[in-house]
């Protein structure tokens, strides 16, 4: 006579996604919400408008005292104030920010711009389509790669200094 077992497998549960969107131009983070709306990842999507908005929000300084750590950035190059080049050098010289994945998200196509973003060690650089389905179809495709497929590093409980 065997014996049988039952097991219940219930999923991870796991917490949702942490996403920081830098950007300036209302229609496009329109339409980064829309994309990520339909997306089958559970996420939380935090905006900020310009790069010193970023870096405090980063830093957890000022009104971001509460802010998530986010699991992945991303950024626009053509920012007001502190641009998205100023950012990434911040960013990736200090140690607590620089393993955060940033997904350059811009209308650019020079590629002085490409190259200077992989050099200040951007993980990827996507030139932004005008046409709102390419756009959709392009927000939609790195919510799939890095927040399906890729393992992101671990987000951590530890507080960020300051």
């Amino acid at each position: 006579m065997t014996s049988s077992k039952i097991i219940h497998i219930q999923p991870e549960k796991t917490r949702p996604i942490e996403i920081l969107l830098v950007e300036d131009s209302p229609s496009d983070t329109d339409l980064t919400i829309e994309a990520l709306e339909e997306g089958k990842v559970t996420n939380h999507l935090s905006i900020v408008e310009d790069g010193v908005q970023a870096m405090q929000f980063l830093r957890r300084q000022n009104q971001y005292a509460g802010a998530p750590r986010p699991d992945l950035i991303l950024l626009d190059l053509n920012l007001p104030r502190k641009d998205g080049r100023e950012v990434l050098t911040e960013m990736k010289s200090d140690p607590d920010l620089r393993a955060i994945p940033v997904v350059v998200l811009t209308t650019s196509r020079a590629e002085e711009d490409v190259l200077r973003a992989y050099q200040l060690q951007a993980n990827c650089f996507i030139t932004k389509p005008v046409d709102f389905k390419q756009f959709l179809d392009v927000v939609r495709s790195i919510e799939h790669f890095w927040l399906t497929v890729v393992t992101l590093p671990p987000n951590g409980n530890s507080p960020f200094p300051g």
